[in-house]
Formats: C-alpha cells, sequence, structure tokens
C-alpha cells in the first residue's frame, strides 16, 4: 500500500488524485453502460439475454429469467437451521430499525385557516438489484428487500445474476424470499437495471431501482434517473478508519482487508492516522493476515491500485480528509470516538470504537448497509426506509379561507402577468360578476382590500381560536381535512 504523509511537498496534490480514484465517473464505463441501456431499450429482451450470455456465461430463453416458485421453494427448503436463525436476527434489527424511521402522514392548519398537510405512500412497484458473482451478497437480500416490505410496496422485484448454469445462489434465493421479494429474475449488471427502468415484455416496468452493484451497474442507475427514480450510487465497497495512537493496529488491518475482498477491483481503503508508529503497525498487519485470506487476490489487487496509508499532523486533519473522501464506511478509532464522530459530516456510516467494525453493519446492526461510494456521500445519505415511501402534499381550503387568501393570490398573479391564476381563485369567492381587465384593480376591489385590512386582526384571532377544529386528524392511509363552514 501507498504511504501519504501530510509533511510531502505534493500531499494535496496526492490527496486530489485518491479522491478522483473513483469508478463512479469513469468515461470508459459510462460509454459502455449507455450502449447496454440503449440496446436493452431498443430490443427488451433479445438485449438482455445477449448481454447476459456474453457477461454471465449463462444462456436462457426469455422464459427462465424468472425463478419459478419451486426453485423458490426448493431453496427454502435447502436452508439449515443456522442460516435460518442468521436471517431471521438480521430481518429483526433491520425491520426495526426501518419502522423507526418510516415517515407518517401528518396535517397543519396555515394562516388561512386551510387544512394542509403531507400523506406518504410505499411506492407500487420497485426494482432493487442484488449483486452476485464471485460474493453472491445475501445480506443485500435483507438490506433493501425488508425495508420495501416494511414500507408497504406491493410488488418487490428483484435481479441478481446467475451462474453459468443458470442459476441462482440458494441462500440467496432464500432471504430474498424471505424478506418478501414477489418477484426474481436471473439477471445481472447494467442489462438488470435497464429491464427494469425501460420494461421488457418479460420485466415489468418499475417505478424506482435500489440496490448497490459494480461500477457498471451504479453507471446505469445514474444513467436511467428520470426514467425512473433511483435510491443513491452505492458502489464498490470504501472504508476510512480514522485512527490516533490508541487504535489496535491488528482491528484496524483486519477491516480493511474486509472491506477490499468484493472482488471488483475498484474497492478503495484508506487509513488515515496522526500516529506514525501505528501506521507503521498496520501495514506489517496486513502484510501477516493477507496470505491467510481465501480471496487474498482480489484483496491484493484492490490494495495496490485503490489502499492508502495517510499521516496527517492532527486528529483535525483526519477529520477534514474524512471529509474529502466521503467514505462509505467510517470507523473512528480514537479517543472519544463520538465527539471525534460530530465533525465527519460526509460519511455514509460512522462505526464508533475499537468494537463496531464495518462487518456489523454489512450484516445484523439493523440500519442498512446500503450506502453511497465514490464520494457521493457528500450529497446522498444510505439507504432508509422512507426512500420507499412517495411523499404527497396535501391542501384543502374552504371558501371561507380562500376569500382570506385571495388578495395575495391576485398580487402574485399581477406580479408574473398571469392574470388567469389570479381569476381562477376570484371566481370562487366572486362567482365571476366581478372580472376586470387586466389593468389594474377596480374601486369596488380597492375599497375591499383596505376593508380586510381593518378586519384581518379580529379575524386573525378569530382562525387561531378553531384552527384546531378546522383540520381532522391524519390516519390510516389517507389523509383528511374538515372545512370550516362557509361564511
Amino acid at each position: 500500500m501507498k504511504v501519504i504523509r501530510q509533511t510531502d511537498a505534493r500531499f494535496t496534490e496526492l490527496l486530489r488524485e485518491v479522491a478522483a480514484g473513483s469508478s463512479l465517473f469513469d468515461a470508459g464505463i459510462e460509454e459502455r453502460t449507455r450502449a447496454i441501456l440503449e440496446a436493452v431499450r431498443k430490443r427488451g429482451d433479445e438485449a438482455v439475454l445477449e448481454f447476459t450470455e456474453r457477461f454471465d456465461g449463462a444462456k436462457l430463453s426469455a422464459e427462465q429469467m424468472g425463478t419459478t416458485r419451486a426453485e423458490l421453494v426448493t431453496a427454502s427448503l435447502k436452508a439449515d437451521e443456522a442460516l435460518r436463525r442468521a436471517v431471521g436476527e438480521a430481518q429483526e434489527n433491520i425491520a426495526a430499525f426501518a419502522r423507526k424511521s418510516r415517515r407518517k402522514n401528518w396535517c397543519a392548519t396555515n394562516s388561512h385557516g386551510a387544512g394542509v398537510g403531507e400523506k406518504f405512500d410505499p411506492f407500487q412497484r420497485v426494482g432493487i438489484y442484488i449483486p452476485g458473482g464471485t460474493a453472491p451478497l445475501v445480506s443485500t437480500a435483507l438490506m433493501t428487500v425488508v425495508l420495501a416490505r416494511v414500507a408497504g410496496c406491493p410488488e418487490i422485484v428483484v435481479c441478481t445474476p446467475c451462474g453459468k448454469d443458470g442459476s441462482v445462489n440458494p441462500a440467496l434465493l432464500f432471504a430474498a424470499r424471505a424478506a418478501g421479494a414477489s418477484e426474481v429474475y436471473r439477471i445481472g449488471g447494467a442489462q438488470a437495471i435497464a429491464a427494469m427502468a425501460y420494461g421488457t415484455a418479460t420485466i415489468r416496468r418499475v417505478q424506482k431501482i435500489f440496490g448497490p452493484g459494480n461500477a457498471y451497474v451504479v453507471a446505469a442507475k445514474r444513467l436511467v434517473v428520470g426514467r425512473v427514480a433511483i435510491d443513491l450510487l452505492p458502489g464498490p465497497s470504501e472504508l476510512l478508519v480514522l485512527a490516533d495512537d490508541s487504535a489496535n493496529p491488528r482491528f484496524a488491518a483486519a477491516d480493511m482487508l474486509a472491506q477490499a475482498e468484493h472482488g471488483s477491483g475498484h474497492e478503495r481503503v484508506w487509513l488515515v492516522t496522526t500516529s506514525q508508529k501505528l501506521l507503521k503497525a498496520v501495514e506489517k498487519e496486513i502484510a501477516r493476515q493477507l496470505p491467510a485470506l481465501a480471496r487474498r487476490e482480489f484483496i491484493q489487487q484492490a490494495l495496490e491500485s485503490n489502499g492508502r496509508l495517510i499521516l496527517v499532523k492532527s486528529i483535525q486533519d483526519a477529520t477534514a480528509i474524512a471529509n474529502q473522501l466521503a467514505p462509505e464506511h467510517c470507523e473512528v478509532m480514537a479517543r472519544s470516538p463520538r465527539k471525534v464522530s460530530q465533525a465527519i459530516l460526509t460519511a455514509g456510516a460512522i462505526f464508533l470504537g475499537p468494537y463496531s467494525p464495518t462487518v456489523l453493519g454489512d450484516y445484523v446492526a439493523g440500519p442498512s448497509h446500503t450506502l453511497p461510494t465514490g464520494g457521493a456521500g457528500a450529497s446522498f445519505s444510505g439507504l432508509t426506509v422512507d426512500q420507499f415511501q412517495r411523499r404527497t402534499s396535501i391542501v384543502e381550503y374552504d371558501r371561507a379561507s380562500l376569500k382570506r387568501a385571495l388578495r395575495t393570490v391576485k398580487k402574485f398573479a399581477e406580479i408574473e402577468g398571469l392574470s388567469a391564476h389570479g381569476r381562477s381563485a376570484e371566481v370562487r369567492v366572486t362567482g365571476g360578476t366581478n372580472f376586470q381587465n387586466d389593468r389594474g384593480p377596480s374601486r369596488v376591489e380597492q375599497n375591499h382590500g383596505r376593508h380586510d385590512d381593518v378586519r384581518r386582526s379580529d379575524k386573525n384571532m378569530r382562525h387561531k381560536a378553531r384552527s384546531a377544529k378546522d383540520a381532522s386528524e391524519l390516519a390510516g392511509e389517507g389523509v383528511g381535512f374538515k372545512p370550516t363552514a362557509d361564511n
């Protein structure tokens, strides 16, 4: 791994290169991904099957893209007690966390005495991508599908790559079914994102796409925004360990190796520390632990390409670098980790202290492990249940509250030169009898405005007194407001 020191003359330039190393905006990947999307948009299933054979080595028919109920049941029967227990325990924590962050309908009364509020409805059909390949991410099925289920999404579509024989990892199928998936397709890569975004004869279009993936999957998600909504840009895994001299080098090394083992070659791991001694110790620990790991070739590739050991002067410098890199995962192994974490503003998730390794967030802690990567954490948050909900604002005026708003509405319409806007409100109050030309208010309207000024204070007091009566409670699936009586 390369070492960067804050005392280096080129430190700022080297750090900029580290931050720019993400595969999220690679021009070559984007160009190739765009071609895949366009082919699926034009040729549907035919293109999806062609790319599946080319990239995954599986020759399928359109009828074979979807998994059957028999396959899902068989996968469930194959699940041993240990797997069932692990899935159940993880589901419990994930669902409990999701229920806490689910948004609820609300209503209030505005200054005119009208009812306003928001209602939150689940997306009716969502698509979830679950990576497969060299490491089928069983946990991702739980970290995404469970949230969709808690949100109440009735149709939950899962796409995941298959092997050369067309099979899907049975543990992944079991987890997807247990979590609540309604459809599972053995399709991966950018072609799966395209199928969910555009729709094909076999895979109906979804409203929003969720889930992590490799550089091509993330590029595809970014390119289909507008056709569908997406959650965030969760690409190849990242970890930044922020440490002082109190950190355990064995723990730090183990965590960095864990996040480098996924196998895409685009994983990024960083140690940012104030201690030269710790930096050397972590370097030695990585060299000591690596040979014993089953996926050491994948790890070595990631470490050589995107691994950095960064020595800084202070914890403040370390947190500044963390904010610049906006890592997917940030472990704080320093004195007063909670206090240090307050200055970290762009990480996808923060893990505090020596006994909170990132792997707990990957599998069982509760928050979804689907997190922004490639610096996207500066703008995106991690996946939460409310991203599976659609927000709709609700407005309900009656004649009395509309009268109170009319003068202001007409003034805005006058300023913007949109006379029909003002008239659409006024017709409900005057019945259309007081329409004037667009040159300005009539004498009657001017007098009406002066009278309104005199009456406004008294009316406002009365409106406040009955505001609790004006808006009805928000309950169940809908939003309702009780109109005030016309006067």
